[in-house]
């Protein structure tokens, strides 16, 4: 069974940095693709970055471009999203996911997510 355990999200103020974790257990990731995805209230699930498990390639949102970074440490199954020069435009619940290359953008068509983390960017 496939287990997506997101941590370090929080309460920022505008300018800050904040860093996601997720770790993925349950099976064999090497030709997967670890992607993050936000929600704000009332809107829809927006697109942030993704990278495939090797490393080798990274893809970012529009809005989050040059502020954001993802990385994968492979050894441990294990993503991050560093957050920096936070704005409260981006104060959503941010969810990990996991999913082959092909699906990582479309959040209809992915199979795996984890739960969810609060994060919160005060002006």
């Amino acid at each position: 069974q496939v287990q997506l355990v997101e941590s370090g999200g929080g309460l920022v103020q505008a300018g800050g940095s904040l860093r996601l974790s997720c770790t993925a257990s349950g099976r064999t990731f090497s030709d997967y693709t670890m992607g993050w995805f936000r929600q704000a209230p009332g809107k829809g699930r927006e697109f942030v970055a993704a990278i495939r498990w090797s490393g080798s390639s990274t893809f970012y949102g529009d809005s989050v471009r040059g502020r954001f970074t993802i990385s994968m440490d492979n050894a441990k199954n294990t993503g991050y999203l560093q957050m920096n020069s936070l704005k409260p435009e981006d104060t959503a619940v941010y969810y990990c996911a996991a999913d082959q290359p092909h699906k990582i953008t479309i959040a209809s068509a992915i199979d795996y997510w984890g739960q969810g983390t609060q994060v919160t960017v005060s002006s």
